[in-house]
């Protein structure tokens, strides 16, 4: 079994949302942390050998403090972070055992993923060296000007809207990283290209959102009911019918 750390970027300032003065990864969606939601699905994973989370230094001990019963059941380290989102990952990824196959990055404000969509990626992943989900793009895109009037309407085709896990070769990713020269990359995906290596896309879901604003705060609460679950009868019942046999 190929073995993956996750590594879980924290250390943004959230400018453009806060929920009672905490930064969005920290703040409560329905009644439990955002950073715990997006973490806790890899933890439980038999192929997730290593977790880490990336948190601001000046949130460190406070983090600690205040989520101290969370991260007494919890097997994930705290890195500092760093100026910008690459250095973050890059402190990261210094701290990655020499023995993991494959580094997953995911957002910390990303809390609704499920396991068969992790399934998905790390899949692909392995066969590939480096996959991400991502959704099409099925709104008209119109690019403005600095007066927000429209200059040209995009072709959408073939334009997808990334999203996390985005998942390497350690090796791969290290490499990219150590090249990256001083390149503001938006995503892990942008650095892995730069070096000439393909990524691969697998469609996600768009109730995979990142939540950066207080909307996406209600979405995401109205959205955590509507996830995909998992059948816990399926486990129990070895003669239920399969219901792929209908089409046999």
């Amino acid at each position: 079994m190929s073995k993956f750390a996750v590594i879980l970027p924290a250390a943004g300032q959230s400018t453009r949302c806060r929920v009672k003065r905490m930064k969005k990864p920290f703040a409560e969606l329905n009644r439990r942390p955002v950073w715990v939601r997006s973490t806790e699905l890899f933890i439980n994973r038999d192929d997730v050998a290593q977790t880490i989370i990336v948190i601001s230094p000046e949130d460190r001990e406070w983090f600690k403090e205040k989520f101290r019963p969370n991260l007494a059941f919890m097997d994930i380290e705290i890195v500092d972070g760093g100026a910008e989102r690459a250095d973050s990952i890059q402190n990261a990824l210094a701290r990655v055992k020499s023995d993991i196959d494959f580094v997953a990055v995911h957002d910390a404000a990303r809390p609704l993923m499920v396991e068969e969509w992790v399934d998905d990626v790390f899949r692909t992943a392995i066969k590939t060296g480096a996959a991400m989900p991502a959704v099409p793009v099925t709104s008209t895109v119109k690019r403005v000007n600095d007066k927000n009037e429209i200059v040209e309407t995009v072709p959408r085709e073939n334009l997808w809207l990334a999203q996390t896990p985005q998942v390497f070769r350690r090796e791969l990713l290290l490499e990219a990283y150590a090249k990256r020269n001083g390149l503001i990359a938006t995503d892990d995906a942008q650095l892995v290209e730069a070096i000439g290596h393909t990524v691969t896309v697998v469609e996600g879901s768009p109730m995979n959102i990142k939540i950066t604003t207080g909307e996406d705060f209600k979405i995401a609460s109205s959205l955590i009911e509507a996830l995909p679950k998992k059948d816990p009868l399926r486990s129990l019942h070895p003669f239920q019918d399969d219901p792929g046999d209908q089409w046999r």
